[in-house]
């Protein structure tokens, strides 16, 4: 911490350039607003723009035009681009319409500013003992001695059971109302943080998928080692202490029952009165939907990074693939000229490094049967055919709309119907294909049940199929 590291730090870091901005207020404001608040993680330039003109619009009603004179899109512009942005502008696969996402510098920025705010009180048991639980946790899975971990978990036994008696004797610990907000504080605090710090692991994908697309625009070197370069760059993101931090963390949250145990605890916490009584914001509550989308971008990056060695590939098989054309084409062109102007010496071009294909006279056949073609050039008389083919020209259309309508005015005094049931309120006037449909539907709806325990008979009304019955397995519709 030096003069002249604090130096160039204030001339060149982007959370220190953001800080000394001259309408620092509005774009901290604005941003916290947007981003920080809903906990959102981009916006359409569209969207953002219509929330800053309103923005500047109820800033000029108090302040005065000329607070801020710029218009919107001047100031999103502005915020974006330089060597030292404050927002990201970025295009995604789906859409034409540029993206707004908050840097890693200006999420510093912004829980910087927060952390300056006055709090209702500043908790030290809670942080002490999670120091302590952290040291006992480092040294209880570094301890390499079996009989050493093994009187560390006896221990911690006999302190459960210990916890446990006293317990069914009537001494009961909880924590009090102090203890409790305390602790939900720092939850809460950790949680904004570690969303915190998914932009900065999200901003070191981005920049191994630039440093990767630039090696491939200038690089001369053959595809064998640019990939080997590129996979050893994404192998260090992967596999340094980040890298297996974060996939740990998505393991773990990817985990159907924690998610469960996750829900079930904030339910419960939620639902105390010592933190009901902080007035606590929904932020935690929709944790789990948060760390997840945040989770998903970084995953996006890291394949934008897989694409782009694809699309290389592909570039690659291309470029060779051409090169082998012109190849073949210059052989077919000098084949040509020979066969005008042979060589006169026998001798007239080599292959190196090429074994040659050597066709033998005798592997040859010596001869080939000729095929005789048998033709009957009398003439061609037209038969009379004993089928009646004007049943391929009939056409028997049954509409799904029409039978999802029959099934919902059927269920609308009912529950559930069956089948047989539904075909004697509305019969079936075009035989089979009618039955099969109402089987093909039954079979796509989640609320529609096909027992192959029972069966049931159904009559076709069709005029081509009257009296017939089919046994099949009993449906029933449920509303």
């Amino acid at each position: 911490m030096d003069h002249d590291y604090l130096d160039n730090l204030k001339r060149n870091h982007p959370t220190l350039k953001l800080l000394a901005a001259d309408n620092v207020p509005l774009i901290i404001s604005f941003l916290f607003r947007v981003y920080i608040q809903p906990n959102q993680r981009s916006a359409s330039q569209s969207d953002l723009t219509t929330r800053l003109d309103d923005f500047l619009f109820q800033l000029h009603e108090i302040y005065g035009a000329s607070k801020y004179p710029k218009t919107a899109r001047q100031y999103l512009e502005d915020w974006s681009n330089g060597n030292s942005p404050f927002l990201r502008k970025y295009y995604t696969d789906i859409s034409d319409e540029p993206e707004f996402d908050l840097t890693p510098a200006t999420d510093k920025a912004i829980e910087w500013l927060q952390s300056l705010e006055e709090r209702q009180f500043v908790g030290t048991e809670s942080r002490l003992l999670t120091v302590f639980a952290l040291l006992r946790e480092i040294v209880s899975k570094t301890e390499r001695d079996p009989q050493q971990r093994i009187a560390e978990l006896e221990q911690q036994r006999d302190a459960i059971d210990g916890e446990i008696e006293q317990i069914r004797s009537g001494i009961f610990a909880a924590y009090d109302s102090t203890q409790v907000k305390e602790r939900f504080l720092q939850v809460e605090e950790t949680a904004r943080r570690l969303l915190a710090d998914f932009r900065q692991v999200e901003y070191n994908f981005r920049t191994l998928d630039r440093e990767t697309r630039e090696s491939i625009a200038i690089s001369d070197m053959g595809k064998g080692e640019l990939l080997d370069e590129i996979f050893n760059k994404q192998d260090v993101i992967w596999d340094n202490d980040q890298g297996k931090s974060f996939r740990a963390f998505w393991e773990f949250l990817m985990s159907n029952p924690r998610q469960m145990e996750l829900a079930n605890l904030l339910e419960k916490v939620y639902g105390l009165e010592e933190v009901q009584q902080l007035s606590p914001d929904l932020f935690l509550a929709n944790i789990k939907y948060a760390l997840l989308e945040a989770g998903e971008k970084v995953y996006k990056t890291n394949n934008q990074l897989v694409e782009q060695l694809r699309k290389f590939l592909d570039d690659q098989a291309y470029l060779e693939n051409r090169r082998i054309m012109d190849l073949v084409k210059e052989v077919e062109k000098q084949a040509i000229e020979f066969k005008e102007n042979p060589p006169a010496q026998r001798n007239f071009g080599e292959i190196e490094d090429i074994k040659p294909q050597v066709n033998l006279v005798m592997s040859r056949g010596l001869f080939l049967i000729p095929k005789i073609s048998a033709v009957n050039s009398e003439q061609v008389t037209v038969g009379e055919s004993s089928l009646d083919v004007d049943a391929l020209f009939i056409q028997n259309y049954v509409d799904e709309q029409e039978l999802r309508a029959n099934i919902r005015r059927a269920l609308q005094n009912r529950s559930q119907i069956s089948l047989a049931q539904l075909v004697v309120q509305f019969p079936v006037r075009k035989g089979l294909a009618e039955v099969v449909s109402y089987l093909s539907m039954a079979d796509k709806d989640t609320k529609a049940l096909i027992d192959d325990t029972q069966t049931e008979t159904i009559s076709l009304n069709d005029a081509s199929e009257a009296g017939r019955r089919i046994v099949l397995p009993k449906v029933i519709f449920v509303r």
